[in-house]
């Protein structure tokens, strides 16, 4: 498998992480349109699911992981 290319596992996590980013996005917009300021429990839970989403993808695809 050459250097550049990603196996499937690897895929499945950044797109993993992508949709976990969108989520988090998405609840974020909502609520700054709503007023809410504050970090909600809403907001954590999804931010903690996109940090761990992001510990499964190498550096080098906009992850976290640096091996």
């Amino acid at each position: 498998m050459g250097v550049f290319k990603k196996t499937a596992e690897e895929k499945a996590n950044i797109a993993a992480m992508r949709a976990a980013d969108r989520r988090l996005n998405e609840n974020s917009d909502r609520e700054r349109r709503a007023g809410i300021r504050d970090e909600t429990p809403e907001y954590q839970r999804l931010n903690q699911d996109a940090n761990a989403a992001a510990a499964k993808v190498s550096f080098w695809h906009g992850g976290t992981k640096r091996r």
